[in-house]
């Protein structure tokens, strides 16, 4: 156990080692090991094993029937009360009904967690038979797509820089920004619009359509969002969609502060 102690190195505690092991899942790695947390963690097998039952007791992990743990139900838990708890998805729901009904496109509400972004809401209309792969949770890069760009436009251009700087920029397609400056220059068109346009940024057919929602310190909290395919949309319907998209997050923002207040 000593030596377990001395080789961690992130932490010595409980919660450090939970957290870690939590941190593991990825969508890439729906599954983890005992053996991958032991090299994680630098303990021994036993030891990571004990540390998983502990969360398998707690509802935290499920043990899988071959082999494997996987995230429980208690995770599952705790993400409708967050979802419930801060109060936008439940105010962003019925305007994400009426953009995705009206327009007959899939409505996205976006959030920003440090260097990423993350699905908090998806509407699609009833009627679609083209479906984008996006899920609540689902997580996406921070340079790429007319959400992510909204959602960075309002920061100072030095948090930008140091977010941008964390983590390596995917370049999806030849459409997609990489260069720092060239994203710092686009956002700053983008608070002049107002909204962000994007064409072919993350996925070649696929357009993105975004305007921000801000918080009662005005801060940008979320984007609204749509995602299309470009063939499909009459370029004469673009104003209109931007602005029907615009209004629905102003009109968001407003019921934020009054939430707030």
């Amino acid at each position: 156990m000593a030596e377990d102690r001395k080789t961690y190195k992130d932490g010595n505690s409980t919660a450090d080692r939970a957290l870690t092991i939590l941190g593991l899942f990825s969508d890439a790695r729906a599954t983890i090991s005992a053996t991958e947390v032991a090299s994680e963690l630098g303990v021994t097998r036993s030891t990571a094993y004990r540390y998983l039952q502990t969360l398998v007791g707690s509802a935290f992990l499920q043990e899988g029937p071959k082999s494997g743990f996987r995230l429980g139900p208690r995770i599952l838990e705790l993400a409708r009360i967050a979802r419930r708890g801060n109060g936008l998805s439940d105010l962003a729901l019925p305007k994400m009904e009426a953009l995705a009904i009206q327009f007959q496109q899939t409505v996205l509400l976006t959030g920003r967690s440090g260097p990423a972004v993350i699905c908090l809401e998806c509407e699609e209309w009833s009627g679609q038979y083209v479906r984008f792969s996006y899920e609540r949770g689902s997580r996406l890069s921070i340079n790429a797509g007319a959400a992510a760009l909204t959602l960075l436009a309002w920061l100072p251009e030095e948090e930008v820089r140091a977010l941008l700087s964390r983590e390596p920029l995917q370049r999806y397609s030849p459409h997609t920004l990489t260069d720092i400056d060239s994203i710092v220059d686009r956002l700053a068109q983008i608070r002049r619009d107002g909204h962000s346009i994007t064409r072919g940024e993350v996925d070649a057919e696929a357009m993105g359509i975004a305007a921000p929602v801000f918080g009662p310190g005005g801060d940008v909290v979320a984007a609204l969002s749509f995602v299309l395919l470009q063939s499909r949309l009459p370029e004469e319907q673009l104003p209109r969609m931007t602005e029907a998209l615009k209004f629905q997050a102003a009109e968001l923002t407003r019921s934020l502060n009054l939430y707030a207040g």
